[in-house]
């Protein structure tokens, strides 16, 4: 497992975020908060499909006064996404478990004080959100769009919580490209120990978002620093948790489920291995226990594949093995294979 930076450990409801708390998965619905129905139904689906935290936007009153009902009806944690008008904020610390804010755009230190102490009278915490294209001036004006002006706003939002007594923070600081995102993360990193949420906004569509998220957020979680995080897609909602669970699995963050190793299509495949892969993934889709099970279709690399596999295929030319700890428990024909080898892996699931 990655060793991960020492961060304080605060509460969004009953979730953890940092310390040695797992890596949290977040989205944010994209419905008219005000819409309770198909608010709270956008949520239900981000429910099972994993989701950890759910983030609803609220840009009017109406939808301020609709989180208590949305509230009541789910079982996530619900966070309130405010800009500009500090009274949705005071309005929805009633009911909510966190409170995001980009004190760039929420006004005066006089509403951002009135905000501090709703959230301390219920004891949630505020989520600093910096984003590049919402700096305050001063900063904007110093260092433009850069990681160094996202991390001078950080910190002069971090004192100012700080001086009103205030500490149960987290903190983002999101780009819209990778390599600006990663800078800030890493350079604000060493000079607090608040949990960090990470994220690449307006990462684009499932292609390119999946694609800069893995590169951004990937590179982080190697660094050991990220507590919860989001990944932003323009599309349907389940993704967003789907591309993070992977990020966070196939990073090594989080042991969760199957590590299939399958070779790349190539001229020594004797076998129908795209089909059987799949139907291999399918098949085990259910399976949360970590294990490394692998997937080959001819003799090049399946045997030194298989000796550090939990459970393996090896195909050969109208046959293979199956193997387990590197030991041969079975020969069969090729359509055998891959029921035997769902068998072997759901039995040591189990065990």
């Amino acid at each position: 497992m990655i060793e991960r930076y020492p961060t304080k450990k605060i509460y969004v409801g009953d979730v953890a975020v940092g310390g040695d708390a797992p890596i949290s998965t977040q989205s944010m619905t994209f419905t008219k908060t005000s819409d309770v129905d198909a608010t709270v139904e956008q949520i239900r689906r981000l429910h099972f499909a994993g989701c950890d935290i759910v983030r609803c936007a609220v840009p009017t009153m109406a939808d301020a006064h609709a989180l208590k009902e949305i509230k009541s009806r789910i079982q996530l944690p619900l966070v309130a996404d405010i800009h500009f008008n500090h009274r949705y904020a005071l309005i929805a610390s009633e009911v909510v478990d966190c409170i995001r804010i980009n004190p760039g755009n929420i006004g005066s230190k006089e509403r951002v004080k009135e905000v501090v102490k709703a959230c301390q009278e219920r004891d949630i915490p505020i989520r600093i959100g910096v984003n590049t294209g919402s700096l305050e001036k001063q900063f904007d004006d110093k260092y433009g769009q850069t990681a160094e002006g996202m991390v001078a706003s950080a910190e002069y939002n971090i004192k100012y919580l700080e001086d009103l007594g205030f500490t149960n923070i987290k903190i983002s600081m999101k780009a819209s490209d990778v390599e600006r995102t990663v800078k800030a993360y890493r350079m604000l990193r060493p000079k607090n120990n608040y949990p960090f949420h990470l994220g690449v906004t307006e990462a684009g569509t499932l292609f390119h978002a999946t694609v800069k998220s893995a590169i951004g957020l990937g590179s982080l979680l190697l660094d050991g620093i990220g507590d919860t995080m989001r990944v932003s897609i323009t599309g349907e909602i389940e993704e967003e948790i789907n591309v993070a669970r992977a990020i966070l699995k196939d990073s090594g963050a989080v042991k969760d489920g199957l590590n299939i190793i399958s070779c790349p299509t190539c001229g020594r495949i004797e076998a129908d291995l795209v089909t059987a892969v799949a139907e291999i993934e399918k098949r085990t889709a259910h399976i949360k226990t970590p294990l490394n099970v692998s997937v080959m279709g001819c003799v090049v690399n399946a045997l030194g594949e298989a000796a550090h596999a939990d459970v393996a295929i090896a195909y050969g030319k109208g046959k293979g093995m199956v193997m387990v700890k590197g030991e041969v428990v079975a020969n069969l024909k090729e359509d055998a294979l891959v029921d035997r080898f769902v068998a072997e892996v759901e039995k040591m699931a189990e065990e």
